[in-house]
């Protein structure tokens, strides 16, 4: 079926005018770039908006984890180690504490007395800072010599079976760490309460000493991890750096590839920004080729009509129409393949194949209501087209068929599950193509038929459309109708190829 004819018929889903781009013609030499833009048009930067930098990004992750995990461990350790100097600490003077209950007697007063001195002889300087002192109620309380006129506030007011240690603030500018104790000794009903009190200063300085070799350390540790962290930044980034002057250097010296070595991970980017010039340099020859031929193909027809109208002959409106005519044709075939190669990158299209069968079929009846159509296979099947291109091609060969036909047409669609093509076969019951004509028929303008409206474009439009897509066109003899088998093939979507039937 020609375009015009088809275009006018066409219930389908077709391109807008709007979004079809104008027949700009090239100057010799000039390639087509996206956009309208020429290969010659100085090159300007432009502010892409973006999300921010990688690099800056990972640094501020590293960061944050650093110093989350800093933090936390070096709180726990703090704990740790201050836990352990004041357990032992505390150690000592449940050490103290014990030897002085197993110095203890009682006088024949009831007094209570050490019958041996404690060996630290900081008990014997006044100020110390280590303490003992034993009280009882109704007694004078035996103090250390190192209390001199002071004594150990003693909590009476409960008894302590165990070794109790606390902190207290009862001397002046000297903070105590006291344990105590209370029982009844041998020959006494009092209950005695034993104090040994040691002052904090030296514990909180071996606390403060901890804590700053604590933060000193783990802040060499953080600088070194940071460091290590924008290292490896750096370096891990510095693939993605050597890209873009790869870039850089095809857009600046004319390289077409990137082909410096660069690491596994960085490689599929590479393949695939290689992957995407190849196609642009494919398009970009075939809108040359495609400006040549059609250059070339209108040439003769344009001789013909000057060196007519230069002879002044007197068939020249003839001449006009004939060539006329046949420039139509040429611009038909090449606006539908320029069609075809623009629609192909925009991306894998996804079209149902009975959808669009079923609006060319419902145009095609309104040409020939005495046609009978079949339409079978499986209703589901998808292929890697866009509708307006599948449209056209199954025009062409509907058309062909109820055209030169004998009054049936079925066409069949068959997508196996491990084919990754789908086949569309459509028969006719006419009187066929012979074997010698089925390679010339699909030349453009190529017609064995020339008693019926046509320009011989059809199925030349029908094979290019298809090959540009990666599919296939084949002709046969129809089994069941015996006139003309079509066989097209078509890529079904990569992501759809395994769909059952």
């Amino acid at each position: 079926m020609s375009s015009q004819r088809y275009a006018a018929l066409a219930t389908a889903s077709t391109i807008p005018p709007t979004s079809r781009a104008p027949d700009v013609p090239l100057r010799p030499g000039e390639d087509v770039l996206p956009g309208g833009a020429h290969d010659d048009a100085p090159a300007e930067a432009v502010e892409e908006p973006h999300t921010g930098s990688l690099a800056r990004r990972m640094m501020l992750i590293a960061a944050g984890w650093i110093m989350i995990l800093l933090l936390g461990g070096g709180f726990a350790l703090d704990r740790t180690l201050v836990n352990l100097v004041e357990d032992n600490f505390d150690d000592q003077l449940r050490y103290i504490l014990t030897a002085m209950i197993g110095s203890t007697e009682i006088e024949q007063g009831g007094e209570v007395y050490l019958n041996r001195p404690l060996g630290d002889q900081r008990f014997l300087e006044p100020g110390s800072g280590l303490y003992w002192q034993v009280s009882g109620a109704g007694y004078e309380d035996l103090p250390s010599r190192s209390l001199w006129d002071r004594q150990l506030q003693v909590r009476g007011d409960h008894a302590d079976n165990d070794v109790h240690t606390y902190d207290s603030a009862q001397f002046p500018a000297e903070p105590l760490r006291i344990a105590e104790r209370s029982l009844k000794l041998p020959n006494s009903d009092t209950n005695w309460w034993f104090v040994v009190a040691a002052s904090r200063e030296e514990l909180d300085a071996q606390i403060r000493r901890i804590r700053s070799i604590l933060v000193w350390s783990f802040a060499v540790l953080g600088f070194g991890l940071f460091a290590m962290a924008m290292l490896v930044t750096y370096y891990g980034l510095r693939p993605l750096r050597r890209v873009r002057v790869a870039i850089q250097r095809i857009r600046t010296t004319g390289e077409n590839r990137v082909n410096e070595p660069l690491p596994y991970e960085v490689q599929p980017l590479v393949q695939e920004l290689n992957a995407l010039l190849s196609h642009s340099e494919r398009q970009a020859e075939e809108a040359r080729t495609h400006a040549g031929n059609l250059a070339h193909a209108l040439k003769t027809p344009l001789t013909v009509i000057n060196n007519a109208a230069t002879a002044k002959a007197p068939d020249l409106p003839d001449t006009v129409i004939r060539e006329a005519t046949t420039m139509r044709r040429h611009v038909d075939h090449h606006l539908a393949r320029a069609r075809a190669v623009g629609r192909r990158a925009v991306g894998h299209a996804r079209t149902p194949v009975c959808e669009s069968a079923e609006a060319v079929r419902r145009a095609v009846e309104r040409l020939y209501p005495d046609v009978r159509f079949d339409l079978d296979g499986n209703k589901l099947a998808q292929v890697a087209i866009e509708r307006q291109d599948l449209d056209e091609i199954l025009g062409n060969l509907i058309e062909n068929a109820a055209k030169y036909g004998g009054g049936s047409v079925f066409v069949t669609v068959d997508a196996e599950e491990a084919n990754p093509q789908c086949v569309i076969w459509v028969e006719d019951d006419g009187r066929g193509i012979p074997d010698a004509e089925r390679t010339r028929i699909f030349a453009r303008g190529a017609r064995l038929d020339t008693g019926k409206p046509g320009t011989g474009l059809g199925l030349a439009i029908v094979r290019d459309v298809a090959e540009i897509y990666g599919g296939s066109v084949e002709l046969g003899v129809s089994e069941d109708l015996g006139g003309l088998l079509v066989s097209l093939s078509l890529p079904r979507p990569l992501h759809n190829a395994g769909t059952a039937n």
